[in-house]
């Protein structure tokens, strides 16, 4: 009887057939965790990372882009387009959040997603971006090709929780966003993030 065994769900999963346009997305939280959980990098299993902080919960569905790291392709694009205090990138997969309406119980899922735009965010001296999607097919959001046709409304609360989301009440801002981008750039930062995944771990 031949074997089986479950792909790991960063090395043993493309990125998608169609990436950047359209990218597989391995979901480790959804918004009604009180947790935060993410991939444990050697098993591939889920493990818990911490409570979330006070009321912040994720205001949408997250993982990350399977075959995907944020190295020197992921740095240097955050570089070019106007961040002067990157060292790196943050040696992690590529962070995606999905919209849809659809009430999803439990991560540790694979999808599919259309990215729609995301935040320059820097960590610390790293290049942190954050991309946005929507669910294929979802009624509600699965039309929209660009974070400018969210309403304004939807993008500050996802900027608001990226801002926040690791700090304790009155210390300094962690982190920043240095711009919110479009589905143009978006792509770009796929690419790159999919370079450097190439460099670091081979095609």
């Amino acid at each position: 009887m031949t074997p089986k065994f479950k792909a790991h769900p960063w090395h043993g999963i493309s990125a998608g057939e169609k990436a950047p346009e359209v990218v597989n997305v391995f979901v480790e939280i959804v918004p009604s965790d009180t947790i935060k959980y993410e991939i444990d990098k050697e098993s591939g299993f889920l493990k818990v990372d911490r409570p979330q902080q006070f009321s912040n919960i994720i205001p949408a569905l997250y993982g990350f882009v399977p075959k995907t790291y944020c190295d020197e392709e992921v740095k240097k694009l955050a570089i070019e387009n106007g961040s002067t205090d990157v060292e790196m990138g943050d040696a992690d997969p590529l962070d995606i959040c999905v919209l849809s309406s659809h009430n999803i119980h439990a991560g540790d899922f694979l999808m599919e997603a259309i990215p729609i735009g995301g935040f320059k965010m820097i960590d610390k001296g790293e290049a942190d971006d954050k991309i946005v999607a929507v669910m294929v097919g979802d009624h509600a959001f699965g039309h929209i090709r660009d974070i400018s046709e969210l309403p304004e409304a939807e993008v500050k609360r996802l900027k608001h929780y990226f801002l926040t989301y690791k700090n304790l009440p009155d210390e300094p801002a962690k982190c920043r966003i240095d711009d919110i981008y479009g589905a143009d750039h978006a792509r770009k930062v796929i690419n790159a993030s999919m370079k450097d995944y190439e460099t670091k771990y081979g095609a």
